[in-house]
């Protein structure tokens, strides 16, 4: 996996190559790049770039005086699509959405199209069932207690915990791989801790989201509707706030949408790339 040195510190990420348009997937906290495991297959044709950003699961520490807040993660987001000359991009987040800021913070110009998956907005960053772990993240030694958490199956698997992130669950070994970073690391801890407690007051987060309304490219709004962490109300509130925006609503499926619903997911996906000027034809 390729790394490049930005200002924050080193960032890994996926490219999977080739000539097609170029995809930019996200991810959440604390995971990487393995969270769209089962889309990638189905998205033949695309350059896929996927960071793993400094939410906890990354392998290598950033820099000290790194800043990792809400708005530092979707800057470096900016300076990593600035690095790679990465232009006319289709900007995919799930359950992590602070991608969205590069719409308020002006630095939008490299994406064409924006698509939000099940994702945070408005005032619900971090959603209020995560935010006993914020407030543990703030104790000294909260997020080593923290990583005591990841471990337990209880924590991993129950509905009202890390569970409720996917109706049909996620793979213990993909969650090992997740929370090891921060399990083994304190330097990783201190990059989680300085993310998980960053959420900036409630009116910020309004200006940032409502901010949206200024993006006149394509949007593609991709819900769920047993979504217990981002409410179903706001996948219609950001289908209206965008002047140019699509919404699709998926059921059987929690925040996860990659994990839950692959196949659904990517068939809105590419629909909509090929209605917006980033269809693929395969031979």
């Amino acid at each position: 996996m390729p790394t490049i040195e930005l200002s924050a510190g080193p960032l890994d990420y996926l490219d999977t190559g080739g000539p097609g348009p170029i995809l930019v997937l996200t991810h959440g906290f604390p995971m990487n790049h393995t969270q769209w495991r089962k889309v990638l297959p189905l998205l033949p044709g695309y350059r896929c770039i996927l960071p793993t950003l400094p939410l906890g699961a990354h392998r290598v520490p950033m820099k000290p005086d790194a800043d990792l807040s809400q708005r530092g993660q979707a800057l470096l987001l900016a300076e990593l699509l600035e690095r790679l000359d990465l232009t006319d991009i289709t900007l995919i987040m799930n359950d992590w959405g602070g991608p969205q800021f590069l719409v308020s913070e002006g630095k939008a110009d490299r994406v064409g199209r924006l698509v939000l998956v099940a994702c945070e907005a408005f005032d619900n960053f971090p959603p209020k069932a995560v935010r006993p772990l914020v407030a543990l993240a703030r104790v000294p030694g909260g997020t080593w207690l923290m990583t005591k958490l990841f471990a337990t199956t209880l924590f991993r698997h129950h509905p009202r915990a890390y569970g409720g992130l996917s109706k049909h669950g996620i793979p213990d070994d993909i969650l090992d791989d997740w929370f090891a970073p921060a399990t083994h690391s304190r330097e990783i801890r201190r990059d989680l801790a300085k993310f998980g407690t960053s959420a900036p007051p409630r009116e910020v987060q309004l200006e940032w989201t409502g901010r949206l309304r200024d993006f006149d490219r394509p949007a593609l709004i991709i819900w769920a509707t047993e979504d217990r962490l981002m409410p179903a109300h706001h996948g219609r509130r950001l289908a209206d706030l965008l002047p140019h925006a699509t919404l699709v609503e998926i059921t059987d499926s929690s925040t996860l949408i990659p994990e839950d619903q692959p196949e659904a997911l990517a068939k809105a996906l590419t629909t909509f790339l090929a209605e917006n000027g980033a269809g693929v034809t395969l031979r």
